[in-house]
């Protein structure tokens, strides 16, 4: 999961939920000490863009080899792992 998760990348959507957060006065509200913050979300949506990666790269969908300049998961560590890696990192968006 790790190595899906933190592969090279821009980040884009994350700090897109961040940006959101700040247009709709979050900084405001932390700064008056309420709660409301917006990284597990930024979070969530990274750990499900990660799973739709590692589910699209498999062989069944794409098949890619390469992903970010670097190998698949299914390439590195087997199909039934990049499976279980991908669903594991959906199931973790949901918790936080």
């Amino acid at each position: 999961m790790r190595y899906s998760l933190l592969a090279p990348g821009k980040r884009l959507r994350p700090i897109l939920v961040i940006m959101a957060a700040e247009a709709c006065g979050w900084t405001d509200r932390q700064e008056a000490g309420l709660t409301g913050d917006p990284w597990p979300a930024a979070c969530a949506v990274e750990m499900i863009h990660a799973y739709s990666l590692i589910h699209d790269d498999l062989p069944a969908m794409d098949d890619d080899d390469m992903r970010r300049g670097q190998p698949t998961c299914h390439k590195k560590f087997g199909e039934a792992l990049a499976i279980l890696a991908g669903d594991a990192l959906l199931t973790m968006a949901f918790q936080v």
